[in-house]
C-alpha cells in the first residue's frame, strides 16, 4: 500500500471520522506540515474508540483484523486493520527482520504471547511470512521452558523471538539445568527493552547468539522504527515512506531537531486510514542518533518510575546504579514496588537473581541509591518517608503482566487515597 500524503491523510480523517473532524475542527482546510496538528491526548482518543458507538474509526469493520494492547486496566484499547494495512505491516516488518540478523534457512522459535486479541504473537508469524528471505517458523508461543529447552536441542533451533522475560526464563532454565545453547545465532526480543540485567544470563546459556530488537511496533501505535545493526539494541530508524517519528520536548512541546536530547516519541502513520494514526504518543522516550536518517534511541517509558512523596525515581536511572555497583552480576531483574504503611510511603526494590547474592551486596546498594538521589535519604531523615528497601527473589518470581509476559517496572501496591 503507497504512502499518501499528509493532507490526503488528514482530509480523509476529518471527513470520515467523528474524532478527528472535532479535533482538527478549527485547523485551516488544507494541512501541509504535521506540526500544524496536535499531538493526540490518548484518554480522548480511547474513549473514541469503543463499541458501540465508536467514533475513531474511518469506517465499518467489514474486512478487518483486530487486536487488543496487553494492559489490564482502563479503557480496553482495541486496535482494527484493514487487510491491506496489516499485509502492508508485517511486509515492511519482515525486511527489518534481516537488519536484525535473520539469514536464509534460519529455523525460528516465536515464543510470543497469543490469546484475547494481544498481537504479538500473530504479528511476528506474519512478518517472519512475509521476510525477504527463506525461514522455518516455528510457532511455539507461551510453551514451557523445559519444551523450548528441548525443541532447540531436536530440532535445530537457530532463532529464538520473544519477550526479553522469556528469553532469560528459557536461559535460566538451560544454566539451572547444566546445559549451554551454542547452536543458537540470534535473540530477537520485542514487546518490551531488553535490560542490561537481563545480559549475563543469556550470556551463559547462549555464549554464541548475537542479540537483537526484533523491531520497534505496537498494537495501538502500529509500524514505528526497524532495528539498526550495530551493538546498541536500542537504536531504530523510521520505516521509510510508512511512518514518521518525531520526538516532542517535555516542556515546549516542540519537536527535538537535536542529537542526544530526550523528548517523547509520536508516530505518524502514512498508510494507515482505518485508525488514522497521526501524532500519536507512543508512550515512550528516545533522543537522536541520526536526524537526518531518522535513527533514535529508545531511552525508557515516557511516564515510568516512581514518587516517594516528593521524591522522583526514574527506573532507568535506578537501575543504572544498581547494575553499576553490582559486579558480581547478580541481578537479573528489576521491579519498583510502591507501598505505604505507618501513614508515609516507602519504594521497595524488588531485585531478581539466579544466584543468591553476597554478603554486603544488599547495603552497597542501598547506599550507591542515596548518593545518587540524596534528596530521598534526606526525606527519610525527615521523618517524610520510609527508608530504602531491598527484596530479593528469584527472577522468575518478578512479577509479569499475565497477558504478555512483560516485565511489570513499576507496582503500586498503596491503599487507595
Amino acid at each position: 500500500m503507497p504512502a499518501k500524503p499528509l493532507s490526503e491523510l488528514v482530509d480523509f480523517a476529518r471527513r470520515n471520522s467523528p474524532f478527528y473532524a472535532e479535533l482538527y475542527r478549527d485547523l485551516p482546510p488544507r494541512v501541509e506540515h504535521l506540526t500544524q496538528l496536535p499531538v493526540i491526548e490518548q484518554t480522548a482518543f480511547w474513549a473514541a474508540n469503543s463499541w458501540p458507538d465508536n467514533r475513531l474509526l474511518t469506517g465499518p469493520l467489514l474486512d478487518a483484523g483486530v487486536y487488543k494492547t496487553g494492559g489490564t486496566t482502563g479503557v480496553p484499547k482495541f486496535s482494527p486493520w484493514s487487510r491491506a494495512e496489516h499485509a502492508d505491516s508485517v511486509t515492511a516488518f519482515g525486511a527489518g527482520l534481516v537488519q536484525a540478523g535473520l539469514r536464509p534457512g534460519h529455523r525460528v522459535a516465536n515464543l510470543f504471547c497469543a490469546g484475547e486479541l494481544y498481537g504479538g504473537f500473530l504479528y511476528i508469524e506474519n512478518a517472519l511470512h512475509h521476510a525477504p528471505v527463506d525461514n522455518v517458523r516455528l510457532p511455539v508461543g507461551a510453551a514451557p521452558d523445559a519444551y523450548v529447552a528441548g525443541l532447540i536441542h531436536d530440532f535445530g533451533v537457530d532463532v529464538l523471538a520473544g519477550e526479553p522475560m522469556k528469553l532469560s526464563s528459557v536461559a535460566e532454565y538451560l544454566v539451572k539445568h547444566g546445559k549451554v545453547a551454542e547452536r543458537i545465532e540470534l535473540l530477537l526480543f520485542g514487546g518490551d527493552l531488553l535490560f542490561a540485567d537481563l545480559r549475563p544470563i543469556l550470556s551463559r546459556a547462549f555464549p554464541n547468539a548475537a542479540v537483537a530488537s526484533i523491531g520497534y511496533a505496537s498494537v495501538d501505535a502500529g509500524l514505528v522504527g526497524a532495528p539498526v545493526p550495530g551493538n546498541d539494541v536500542r537504536v531504530h530508524e523510521a520505516f521509510p515512506h510508512r511512518t514518521v517519528v518525531e520526538l516532542i520536548d517535555d516542556i515546549t512541546g516542540e519537536p527535538v531537531t537535536g542529537a542526544g536530547v530526550p523528548g517523547r516519541v509520536v508516530v505518524t502513520n502514512l498508510f494507515r486510514t482505518l485508525m488514522p494514526i497521526l501524532r500519536y504518543p507512543t508512550g515512550d522516550r528516545a533522543e537522536w542518533v541520526d536526524v537526518e536518517r531518522g535513527r533514535f534511541r529508545l531511552v525508557g517509558r515516557s511516564a515510568e518510575g516512581a514518587r516517594v512523596g516528593t521524591v522522583a525515581m526514574p527506573t532507568e536511572e535506578i537501575r543504572a546504579v544498581l547494575l553499576a555497583h553490582d559486579p558480581e552480576q547478580i541481578i537479573s531483574g528489576m521491579q519498583m514496588v510502591q507501598r505505604r504503611w505507618d501513614g508515609k510511603d516507602g519504594l521497595t526494590l524488588r531485585l531478581g537473581y539466579t544466584e543468591l547474592p553476597p554478603a554486603g551486596l544488599t547495603e552497597r546498594l542501598v547506599e550507591a541509591v542515596y548518593k545518587a538521589r540524596p534528596l530521598y535519604p534526606d526525606n527519610v531523615a525527615a521523618g517524610a518517608i520510609h527508608d530504602l528497601v531491598v527484596e530479593w527473589v528469584p527472577r522468575s518470581e518478578l512479577l509479569t503482566n499475565p497477558r504478555t509476559g512483560k516485565l511489570q517496572q513499576v507496582i503500586d501496591e498503596r491503599p487507595p487515597a
